[in-house]
């Protein structure tokens, strides 16, 4: 049974709650001050929460007054109370507000409807839970106002939104706040703009992103990484072409649970329905199913780096982590029910590795089906419940601890999802181990077991970081540009401290381009103080600064980044002290 209000919080633990009250508060404060505004909806978010307006025309300077009729709101420790009520009375209540009553009529027949009473000035249509009065809110702070399509549609009209965020005391919103301010700094559509990482165009299209040449290297090391990775544990390269007909999909189920999110092709020739492919499994499933297989032949492992399109809507688009065109570490493994644990725990390695490469620390999320919206997924009852007993032995039976998280498996299997950790603290899933007996289904996909009869392979999809854009998104704010010199494209800066020192210093140069070391040399009719200003501000691991006793003694004055610390090296020694520290992949300096 779910409590309609809670008497008592615990704030971890109760955070959408409380954020969700808050959005309500939020409702209430703006009806009181501007009755003419109509409302629509105020979820709690991740991280706080946000309600939607019509009819409110504010700047961000009426923000500090709308916060102030909310905490006064606060200290009337106004009650919450949930009212069932039917349809008609819904509809009669909401008369005035068509968002509202919009929601109730496309509400299933049936489906209790439900109000939530913040005193007796304010009511809004909600399932609950709420705290149970508004004197349980502490500090509130409203932190920006957005445009919004009402449901997401672009077709639909644009809304006013009001973003905030709340918690019990003052220093709890100070520390998020100051956390707020810091993910500005880092954000990687400011960083990528001043590395020159990436562009986007009009004239190219919103979410469709333009790698550099700098960038380009950033995101091909990510990948190269990825693709030594799964060749440790046997994956195949395969090329798949980027448009498939749509009976592929038709027959995959992305037909009907995935189309509104493909792009559609359209020929000059044909009236057949074709689709940029928004992910590559049911193109392996065609590679396996070419040729007859037998249990000899298993496990088969592809992997997969072509380019994936999703029509995502154009307000969930933000710089490479919500994007149009990716590509994906994408694996997929056809294997046998006995060598499916080793499958797995192979790839969980995988990931380790990885991720112990990146800093990044993580944990094991099991993302299970929704057993009350069955409707959103492929297979029956049996399939799913076999599939997500096996998943959980798994990682019992190997001591991996786990969160289950229900509703967020994929639509045709549950999968294990690794959610890491970033400098600022905020959770990203990283990558995902799918278990899938629905795709072998549905395509009849067979070999030959040790009994001589036909069985269904287990299908298993993974990446092992995703999508290079959107984890780069994630890396650029993690490091704050200041990339471990394997993955920074800018490695090493040659400065001459006087332009009669450019030819020993356009020798360092080439002679650590030749080493196999990313070296660039400025040689402008600048000062060197300047010079050296400039490679700071571009995060170069190294400077080196030659002059007169650098090219007598054939060495180098190394100044490392983030440190005042100058250290002379033989160029010699210089060179493969850095071309171990690039190989091995190493966070922190070796110098």
């Amino acid at each position: 049974m779910t409590m309609d209000v809670l008497e008592k919080v615990n704030f971890e633990k109760d955070k959408e709650v409380y954020w969700h009250t808050t959005s309500h508060i939020l409702a209430a404060a703006v009806k009181r001050m501007y009755p003419t505004t109509t409302i629509a909806i105020g979820p709690a978010i991740e991280n706080g929460f946000y309600y939607d307006f019509d009819n409110l025309k504010i700047t961000d300077e009426d923000l500090q007054k709308i916060e102030k009729e909310m905490q006064k709101i606060i200290s009337e420790k106004l009650p919450m109370k949930k009212e069932v009520v039917s349809k008609k009375k819904a509809l009669e209540i909401f008369r005035k507000e068509p968002y509202k009553a919009e929601l109730i009529n496309d509400l299933p027949t049936g489906e209790e409807i439900s109000f939530y009473h913040l005193g007796k000035e304010f009511t809004d249509l909600c399932r609950g839970p709420h705290l149970a009065h508004t004197g349980m809110v502490g500090e509130v702070k409203l932190l920006s106002i957005a445009g919004a399509y009402w449901r997401g549609d672009e077709k639909n009209k644009m809304l006013t939104r009001i973003y905030g965020i709340s918690f019990p005391d003052r220093k709890q919103l100070r520390v998020y706040l100051e956390l707020l301010e810091e993910a500005k700094r880092r954000d990687h559509r400011k960083i990528g703009k001043k590395l020159d990482f990436f562009v986007f165009s009009e004239l190219v299209g919103p979410g469709l992103p333009l790698w550099t040449p700098t960038g380009n290297i950033f995101r091909t090391e990510i990948i190269n990484f990825s693709r030594e990775l799964q060749s440790t544990i046997g994956y195949q390269e395969v090329h798949t072409p980027q448009i498939t007909r749509a009976e592929l999909f038709k027959i995959s189920g992305h037909y009907d649970k995935y189309k509104d999110s493909m792009f559609k092709v359209i020929s000059n020739y044909t009236k057949e329905e074709y689709f940029l492919k928004p992910m590559n499994c049911p193109n392996h499933i065609q590679i396996y199913a070419s040729l007859p297989r037998s249990y000899r032949d298993l496990p088969l492992r592809y992997a997969d780096f072509a380019m994936l399109y999703r029509d995502e809507k154009p307000g969930e688009l933000s710089g490479l982590a919500r994007v149009r065109a990716f590509s994906q570490d994408d694996g997929h493994c056809f294997c046998t029910p006995e060598q499916m644990k080793d499958e797995f725990l192979n790839v969980l390695k995988c990931v380790n590795a990885a991720l112990k490469v990146y800093g990044l620390e993580y944990y094991v999320r099991l993302s299970l089906r929704d057993e009350n919206a069955k409707e959103k997924y492929l297979g029956n009852d049996e399939i799913w419940n076999k599939a997500q007993k096996a998943l959980k032995e798994l990682l019992k039976s190997e001591k991996i601890s786990f969160v289950e998280a229900l509703g967020e498996a994929a639509f045709y299997g549950p999968k294990m999802d690794v959610m890491a950790k970033d400098a600022l603290n905020r959770e990203w899933q990283i990558s995902t181990i799918q278990l899938d007996l629905n795709l072998p289904e549905r395509f009849e996909l067979k070999y030959t077991d040790k009994d001589n009869t036909e069985k269904r392979p287990i299908m298993i999809h993974r990446a092992l970081i995703g999508s290079p854009e959107r984890f780069g998104a994630i890396l650029i704010e993690h490091f704050a540009g200041k990339f471990p010199l394997w993955l920074n494209p800018r490695q090493i800066l040659v400065v001459p401290v006087a332009e009669n020192f450019n030819k020993y210093a356009q020798e360092v140069c080439d002679s650590l381009k030749a080493y196999g070391l990313r070296a660039d040399i400025d040689l402008r009719e600048i000062t060197m103080n300047k010079k050296i200003r400039d490679g700071e501000i571009l995060y170069y691991n190294y400077i080196l600064v030659v002059g007169e006793k650098e090219s007598t003694s054939k060495s180098v004055n190394v100044r490392i980044r983030d440190t005042k610390a100058q250290k002379t090296l033989i160029t010699q020694n210089f060179k493969e002290k850095a071309l171990v520290e690039y190989k091995k992949r190493e966070l922190k300096s070796s110098l």
